[in-house]
C-alpha cells in the first residue's frame, strides 16, 4: 500500500515538472511576439511624430519670418516720427536763438545811446560843478562879510552868540520840561491820589494792632529774696549751670523780688524765662535739676513755636506752607525790628496787602502769603551771613514758594525790579505798618544821624540858603535864594532831593521834601 501511495506522489510530481516545462516554453514564445509587435507600433509612431514636428517647425518659421518683416516696419515708422519731431524742436530752437539775437543787438545799441548820453550829462555836471564851486566861494565871502558885520553890532562872537544861544534855549527846555513834569505830577496826582487814599485809609481802619517795644532783657518775679541765694547756688555753681544750659545772662541785683534774664537772642531769652519760673515754682534748684526743666522749657517752647506759626498762618488764611516755614513764622514771635514785633507786623501788613488787593481785583491769596513771608528772614539774621532780604529769598526758594512770593519777598525794599502789582501792594503794606505813629522805635543815634543826612544832602544843592528837618524827619523844609532858583527850577530841585534821599538814605514810611522860594523888598523911611 505505501509503495503504491509513493508512486502516485512520484507520478504527481513528473506530471507537474512536465506541465511547468511546456508552459514556461509557451509564455516565452507569446512574450517574444508581443515585444516584436509593440517595437513595430513604436516605430510606427515615431514616424509619424517626427512627421508631426517637421511640419509644425515649418509654420513656426513661416509665421516669425512674416512677425520680424511686421516689427521693422513699425520701428522704422516710429524712427521717421522721432526724426521728424527732433527736427522741428531743432528749427524751434534756431528760431529762438535768432530772435535773442537780434534782441541782444536792440539792447546793444540802446546801451550805445545811454553812454553818449551819460557823457554829455557828465560833461555838463561837470560845468555845473565849475559854476557851483564859484557861487560857494562867493556865498563863504559874502558870509564871512555878514559874521564880521553882525559881530561888531553884536559886540560879540559867533562863538559867544552860540553859546548865549545854546544857553537861552537850554533854560527854555529846562523851563517846559519842568513845567511839563508839574502838569504830568498834578495830572496823576488828581488821577490816583483820590483813589490811592480811599484804598489805603479803608486797609488802614479795617486793621487794629498793638503798638510792641520789646527789649532784650526779662524780669522774673520770685516770692522772696531768699530765693536768689538758691538761684546762685552754693559758690555760683547754680547761676553758672543755668547761664550754661541757656546762653543767657542772668542779673541779680538790689530790685527787691525781681531776676532779669537777658539775651539779645528773644528765643532762647523766652526759654531761659519759662525755665527760671518753673524752678522757682518747684523750688529744686541744682544743676541736674536746672538742665531738666531747660530742656522740658525748650521744648515747650518748640511746640508754641510751632502753635503760633499755625494760628499766624489760620489767622491771615495763607494756606499750604511748608512746615519748616509754619516753625520760622513762628519764631517771628520772639522777633523785633525797631521795637515792633515781627510776627505781628507781618500778619498786620498781610491783612493790609489782602484789602488792597481786594479793593484792586487783584490776586487776594498771594498777596497775603507774599506778605506774610516778606521779613522771615529777619528770623535767621543772628544764626547766617546776609540780609534778612536775602536769607528770606534763599528760605523761600528752598521750601518750593512760587516764584511770585519770592519776587514780594525779595523786592519789599527795591533790591530787585517788582515782577507783578502785589509785589508792590507788598512794599507799600510794609511802609504803611512801619511808619504808622507808634509802630517802632529806633536808636537815638540812628535817628539824629537820619535828620544830619537829610540836612546835608538838601544843603548840597546850589542855590539852597536854609535847610530845616521836621515832624521827626517826616518833612524837609528847604529855603533858596530867589535870585539863584526860580520857579521853574523849584520843581525839579525838590525831585532830584527826593531821588537823592531814596538812593542815600534808609528809613521808614516817606519824606516829603518842600521847596520855598521868597522875594522880599526891603525899604527905609528916615
Amino acid at each position: 500500500m505505501l509503495v503504491v501511495l509513493v508512486a502516485v506522489v512520484a507520478a504527481a510530481a513528473l506530471i507537474a515538472v512536465a506541465c511547468y516545462v511546456v508552459g514556461a516554453r509557451a509564455g516565452r514564445t507569446g512574450e517574444l511576439s508581443r515585444q516584436r509587435i509593440a517595437h513595430a507600433s513604436a516605430e510606427e509612431t515615431s514616424q509619424r511624430i517626427i512627421g508631426e514636428a517637421e511640419r509644425e517647425s515649418e509654420r513656426i518659421r513661416a509665421g516669425a519670418v512674416v512677425a520680424g518683416k511686421e516689427e521693422g516696419i513699425r520701428l522704422r515708422e516710429a524712427w521717421d516720427v522721432e526724426i521728424r519731431l527732433r527736427r522741428e524742436e531743432v528749427e524751434h530752437e534756431e528760431r529762438r536763438i535768432s530772435e535773442r539775437d537780434a534782441a541782444l543787438d536792440r539792447k546793444f545799441d540802446i546801451l550805445d545811446q545811454r553812454e553818449r548820453r551819460a557823457g554829455t550829462l557828465a560833461t555838463d555836471v561837470e560845468r555845473r560843478e565849475g559854476v557851483l564851486e564859484g557861487r560857494e566861494r562867493e556865498l563863504d565871502r559874502l558870509t564871512a562879510d555878514e559874521r564880521r558885520r553882525l559881530e561888531a553890532l553884536a559886540g560879540m562872537s559867533a562863538e559867544e552868540a552860540k553859546a548865549e544861544l545854546m544857553r537861552r534855549l537850554e533854560d527854555e527846555a529846562q523851563a517846559a520840561s519842568a513845567n511839563r513834569i508839574r502838569e504830568m505830577r498834578e495830572n496823576a496826582r488828581r488821577t490816583a491820589e483820590r483813589e490811592a487814599k480811599k484804598i489805603v485809609a479803608l486797609a488802614v481802619q479795617r486793621i487794629a494792632v498793638e503798638h510792641t517795644a520789646e527789649s532784650t532783657a526779662a524780669a522774673v518775679s520770685l516770692p522772696n529774696d531768699e530765693m536768689k541765694g538758691r538761684i546762685i547756688g552754693r559758690e555760683g555753681r547754680n547761676i553758672r549751670a543755668f547761664e550754661l544750659a541757656t546762653g543767657v545772662d542772668v542779673i541779680i541785683d538790689d530790685t527787691p523780688d525781681t531776676v532779669v534774664v537777658s539775651c539779645f537772642e528773644p528765643v532762647r531769652r523766652e526759654v531761659a524765662r519759662l525755665a527760671l519760673e518753673k524752678l522757682v515754682a518747684d523750688g529744686r534748684i541744682h544743676p541736674g535739676r536746672i538742665e531738666e526743666v531747660v530742656a522740658k522749657a525748650r521744648k515747650e517752647i518748640d511746640a508754641a513755636i510751632v502753635e503760633t506759626g499755625e494760628e499766624s498762618a489760620y489767622a491771615t488764611g495763607v494756606r499750604g506752607l511748608h512746615p519748616e516755614i509754619i516753625k520760622l513764622i513762628g519764631r517771628m514771635r520772639w522777633r523785633t525790628s525797631y521795637g515792633q514785633n515781627i510776627l505781628e507786623h507781618s500778619k498786620e501788613v498781610a491783612w493790609l496787602a489782602g484789602i488792597m488787593a481786594a479793593e484792586l481785583g487783584l490776586d487776594v491769596a498771594l498777596a497775603k502769603r507774599g506778605a506774610l513771608l516778606h521779613d522771615i528772614g529777619k528770623v535767621l539774621t543772628h544764626e547766617h551771613e546776609g540780609t534778612h532780604v536775602q536769607l528770606g529769598v534763599e528760605v523761600a526758594t528752598k521750601f518750593g514758594e512760587l516764584p511770585l512770593v519770592v519776587n514780594c519777598i525779595a523786592a519789599h525794599h527795591d533790591d530787585v525790579p517788582h515782577e507783578s502789582e502785589v509785589s508792590v501792594l507788598v512794599q507799600a503794606a510794609d511802609a504803611i505798618s512801619g511808619s504808622r505813629p507808634g509802630a517802632r522805635r529806633e536808636a537815638f543815634e540812628t535817628y539824629v544821624k537820619r535828620l544830619e543826612g537829610l540836612e546835608r544832602i538838601a544843603a548840597s544843592y546850589r542855590g539852597v540858603e536854609k535847610v530845616f528837618a521836621i515832624q521827626a524827619g517826616r518833612e524837609v523844609r528847604v529855603v533858596v535864594t530867589p535870585e539863584d532858583v526860580d520857579d521853574t527850577r523849584m520843581a525839579s530841585l525838590s525831585e532830584e532831593i527826593a531821588r537823592r534821599i531814596e538812593t542815600e538814605l534808609q528809613y521808614p514810611g516817606q519824606i516829603k521834601v518842600v521847596v520855598i522860594r521868597e522875594t522880599r523888598a526891603v525899604g527905609y523911611a528916615r
